[in-house]
């Protein structure tokens, strides 16, 4: 991989990995519509630690809130708003590790094909549209979360596991359902991603490892600064955007997507 298709990569893993459109569909199939080689494992931990990075520079206020807040809660055993915000993260985070801990195996080798991106893709995409259709009288901020809430996204954020879903789409597609405004959808989604990312970096790190390749370091810092910075940017976009606009041309756009996926390449 030179180190063009590595800054398109890079850039495409940042734009799509926090906006409801999944970056995995689009990291599968860019290389197979341009007959480029597989990126590989070491290509693959370094967009995600650009994207953690860019994470966790977004929502680092709410996690300057969170962590002290959790931590501090341990003393009489009773946590505050933001202690119990960080309860249902992990809370959140649990069904998604369990599935990629016990079958990521078996979805890698049985999924990642045409069809199967372009029906997870269209499927989602009218689930995100039927949710995202009350938003604009949804009265629930982040502060009004509760645990069952939380639970409920967790359980959806582990159908992201299935390539075409989008984990930042199905998470926001369970909080728009359950009554959240389209803001309060997207930053508990943001946070969500970092311990879910994180645990994906390590995974994959392990696998590289595991099977030592060699390593171009240049192509990989590009990678990781790149992710990074399109990433914090798409970001700040998007919030802003949704707010204002709504899901609605998301949906049309994984919709033309699978269309596309359909003609291309099934």
């Amino acid at each position: 991989m030179d180190y063009t298709q590595s800054i398109i990569l890079a850039l495409l893993q940042g734009l799509t990995e926090f906006l409801p459109i999944s970056s995995s569909a689009h990291l599968i199939l860019l290389p197979q519509l341009l007959g480029w080689q597989d990126q590989g494992q070491a290509f693959d931990v370094a967009v995600h630690v650009g994207t953690l990075l860019a994470v966790v520079l977004f929502v680092r206020r709410e996690i300057g809130r969170i962590v002290p807040a959790w931590l501090g809660g341990w003393r009489n055993r009773q946590w505050t708003q933001d202690g119990q915000l960080g309860w249902f993260i992990a809370l959140a985070t649990i069904p998604v590790g369990l599935v990629g801990l016990l079958a990521s195996g078996w979805l890698e080798l049985n999924l990642r094909q045409p069809m199967v991106i372009a029906i997870s893709t269209a499927f989602f995409a009218i689930l995100l549209w039927w949710s995202d259709r009350g938003a604009t009288t949804a009265q629930r901020a982040l502060p009004q979360l509760k645990w069952q809430h939380a639970l409920l996204t967790g359980l959806a954020q582990a159908l992201a596991l299935i390539p075409g879903t989008s984990r930042s789409g199905i998470t926001m597609t369970a909080m728009l359902a359950l009554g959240y405004r389209r803001e309060a959808a997207a930053r508990f989604s943001f946070l969500l991603a970092v311990p879910v990312i994180a645990l994906s970096g390590l995974f994959k790190t392990a696998e590289l490892i595991a099977a030592p390749q060699p390593v171009v370091w240049g192509t990989l810092l590009s990678g990781v600064v790149v992710a990074a910075v399109v990433a914090y940017c798409s970001m700040h976009w998007f919030v802003k955007f949704v707010t204002r606009v709504g899901m609605l041309p998301f949906v049309v756009y994984r919709l033309l997507l699978a269309l596309v996926i359909l003609l291309v390449l099934v």
